[in-house]
């Protein structure tokens, strides 16, 4: 089933030799790791937006592995004689960086709230001295200085700027199906990633022109639209490309958004360090963005240049039967047998499929409840874990100020590091321990139980020094805790978050895994949007 069937699905477990947790002796499609044919491999699945899309989940396919059991090794033979290798991974890195630019954009916005609140700060007391003085004096002239209380549109801007981020991400979840029938995929791919380089290249020139602040407040939230719902065309298409490779060319695309908050949070670090004004290093920083993205769309054009991708193009173009008969020329026949056995049931990519997954079409679908019931309980607790998270990550976590760091420089690196690096990095941390530690079971009831204790990191973030506030009390003043907090919360949210979307599909039919992704991936936006408009409530009650 090839394409992007939807923004966030997972990867889809692999037939080849049954996983040990797998009811039945099949548990998805005929081949396994590098061994199985490469035709009967099924496309990857996105897991989700920013916080949500580096799951790791290691029971999905098996490491190598040969054909099914008792079946002639003449697909095998076929495969590994004329496969081609990836050459010095260039596939892979190619991959990697694709994964990278798919997430990129939305961090670098997030991460730069700083400036945005700051240019809003500087645009409304410019206006007031303006307004106030009634003279044509030009705005690099006036003397800017921040106000002790912060305007309306600085004060809520982390608040819409998630909720811009979240609606469009759940919008194109809904629409990616459609999208992937009657747009190419080369230009979805490369269309996204020019229409984020522009984006970006905009942001950067404004960093240098002088506005009002809703004009400017306006522009960034229009521009925040349009980075997420590229971004969320970007990474389903992406994913329904890796579909066309072996399985183990998912884990870079992965990789390269798990480390793309990373190097957000580093690139800030890097401009604030450069000891330039705020507007100076806003603009290198936005720069950069830019040098990321236009190294992701050269990759993407030398991509059809490598012959390892092209072999497993022209397979999916051509189609599985074609291939065989060309490969069994080549081989004189020697395995017809083999062959006429296997012809007899047919591949599940032979002929291309148009049917996607979209959300209408599993709600119309009567038989589809079945396996909606069966994840339910996963798909309640991936869409609450993003909830509570996105709800005061960064809108409340983004204004928390330092206590202790005086006239030092710590207080303009106190966000970048203890919020957005230490959330990144142990978010991170947190998805890729479920490689190697799955605990609780997809069946234990501590699951459920640890995601409803979440909600405890809601209070505790709260009480921390948030400011400006007016009506709780600071209680947790002092950074150590902030950090401390921040760190539980991310590892969290990783783990357990990537513990249900591994976990989903597993608790159906492999035959309707494909549709139990699709589910979880809805849950997962439906609670980053669901977040986004909770983030409200928690800032105002600060």
């Amino acid at each position: 089933m090839g394409g992007a069937h939807g923004q966030g699905l997972l990867p889809e477990p692999e037939l080849g030799p049954p996983p040990k947790d797998c009811p039945g002796p099949l548990c998805s499609d005929p081949s396994a790791g590098k061994s199985g044919h490469p035709s009967l491999k099924r496309p990857m699945r996105k897991q989700g937006q920013d916080v949500a899309s580096r799951c790791f989940c290691p029971q999905q396919a098996p490491e190598g592995g040969s054909s099914q059991p008792g079946k002639p090794d003449a697909t095998v033979t076929m495969t590994t004689t004329h496969q081609p290798q990836d050459r010095y991974k260039a596939v892979w890195l190619i991959f990697f960086m694709l994964g990278l630019g798919t997430l990129l954009p939305w961090n670098f916005f997030m991460t730069a709230t700083r400036y945005f609140t700051n240019r809003l700060d500087e645009s409304q007391n410019m206006s007031l001295v303006t307004a106030e003085l009634s003279k044509d004096i030009q705005p690099s002239a006036t003397p800017t200085v921040p106000s002790p209380e912060r305007n309306l549109l600085s004060a809520v801007f982390n608040n819409v700027m998630t909720l811009c981020a979240m609606l469009p991400l759940l919008f194109f979840t809904c629409l990616n199906s459609f999208l992937h029938q009657r747009i190419p995929q080369s230009v979805r791919i490369l269309g996204s990633l020019v229409a984020i380089l522009l984006v970006f290249l905009i942001t950067a020139v404004l960093v240098k022109v002088q506005l009002d602040a809703i004009p400017f407040f306006v522009i960034t939230m229009v521009k925040i639209v349009l980075i997420n719902s590229f971004g969320a065309i970007l990474q389903g298409s992406l994913f329904g490309l890796a579909g066309l490779l072996p399985t183990s060319y998912t884990a870079p695309i992965m990789s390269g958004q798990g480390l793309a908050g990373i190097f957000a949070s580093v690139a800030m670090i890097c401009a604030i360090a450069s000891g330039s004004e705020l507007s100076e290093s806003a603009f290198g920083y936005f720069i950069i963005a830019c040098g990321v993205i236009v190294l992701a769309i050269i990759c993407y054009l030398a991509l059809p240049r490598l012959e390892f991708y092209r072999y497993y193009q022209q397979f999916k173009l051509e189609g599985p039967g074609e291939q065989e008969t060309k490969l069994d020329l080549i081989s004189k026949g020697e395995e017809t047998g083999a062959n006429k056995e296997e012809s007899k049931v047919p591949a599940p990519s032979s002929q291309p499929t148009n049917k996607g997954h979209s959300i209408r079409a599993i709600l119309r679908n009567t038989r589809t409840w079945v396996p909606f019931l069966q994840i339910l309980v996963p798909a309640l607790s991936v869409c609450f874990i993003f909830t509570v998270t996105i709800g005061v990550f960064p809108a409340v976590t983004a204004e928390v100020q330092s206590s202790i760091a005086g006239t030092s420089t710590w207080g303009d690196y106190f966000i970048p590091v203890s919020c957005f690096l230490t959330f990144n990095v142990f978010d991170w941390l947190g998805r890729s321990l479920t490689a190697v530690f799955t605990w609780p079971g997809k069946d234990s009831h501590w699951l459920p139980s640890l995601v409803l204790a979440r909600m405890l990191f809601v209070p505790l973030l709260l009480l921390c020094n948030v400011q400006p506030r007016r009506h709780l009390a600071v209680v947790f003043e002092h950074d150590a805790w902030f950090i401390i907090f921040m760190a539980a919360f991310a590892f969290s949210n990783g783990y357990l978050a990537s513990l249900c979307m591994c976990f989903g599909p597993k608790k159906v039919k492999p035959a309707e895994a494909e549709t139990a992704g699709a589910i979880m991936a809805f849950f997962l936006s439906l609670g980053l949007a669901l977040g986004a408009v909770f983030s409200f409530l928690c800032r105002s009650i600060v």
